[in-house]
């Protein structure tokens, strides 16, 4: 009996997967309800309803809009607010470099896949255990949370100061908290993530206080240093064990 509910567990299409949806269900709500907290800040202080909007469409990534909105708010320049908006992107290089054989062949998934990358939709992604499971991983979460992102910033634009402030209903503790609860299981099965993981978050903790929004999550990375060289050591091991 237990063979065969794995062999029905191995066979359920991904995109049917209960768990998968449900959870994807959970961060593309916690998407809008930031997306609508964006798009009423933006708009609040004083920028006309398509900028955010456009900018959500065309962008589409949290933290580089939040910090492009705040340098315009506070009065730089566009120059100013793409340059930091870029600043904080670049750690989707890395991220894309992951799961880049996941997406799907051709040059329009890869070119629309590209559009579609986060933290989020890297969580989900590598979360799964097979490569079919993983393709639609990342589709599913990319499509679902950047239609509901764009729908609502668009809504909290529309709501401009309506909404009145917004930083008091707690919305920027959302995505974090989310995201804990998508790695906690790699965490407590791979040592390798572990060993990648702590220190990177000990460096990210030490940085935070002086440096810029999103800096933190970039100097984070160094800790994947630690996980090659721990998966490196434990190949060598294995080629010893095998001879």
């Amino acid at each position: 009996m237990v063979g065969n509910m794995r062999s029905a567990q191995r066979t359920t299409p991904a995109f049917l997967d209960p768990g998968l949806l449900r959870d994807v269900s959970l961060v593309c709500l916690a998407g809008g309800v930031v997306g609508v907290s964006f798009g009423a800040i933006a708009v609040a202080g004083g920028l006309p309803v398509w900028v955010p909007v456009v900018m959500s469409l065309v962008v589409y990534a949290g933290s580089a809009q939040f910090s492009a909105v705040g340098v315009l708010l506070a009065g730089g320049g566009p120059v100013a607010a793409a340059v930091t908006g870029l600043l904080l992107n670049t750690r989707t290089a890395a991220f894309s470099l992951a799961v880049a054989e996941h997406i799907g062949p051709g040059r329009l998934a890869l070119l629309v896949g590209a559009h579609l990358v986060t933290d989020e939709t890297v969580a989900f992604t590598l979360a799964q255990r097979d490569p079919a499971r993983r393709r639609a991983a990342f589709w599913i979460s990319g499509l679902g949370m950047f239609a509901v992102w764009n729908t609502g910033v668009l809504a909290g634009a529309l709501a401009g100061s309506a909404l009145g402030d917004t930083a008091r209903y707690g919305l920027d503790a959302a995505f974090p908290a989310v995201l804990v609860a998508l790695v906690l299981p790699a965490l407590r099965e791979d040592a390798g993530v572990r060993r990648a993981a702590l220190p990177g978050a000990a460096l990210a903790l030490a940085v935070t206080p002086a440096a810029p929004a999103g800096v933190p999550v970039l100097v984070a990375l160094a800790g994947l240093a630690l996980h090659g060289g721990g998966r490196e050591r434990g190949h060598g091991r294995g080629r010893g064990r095998s001879v």
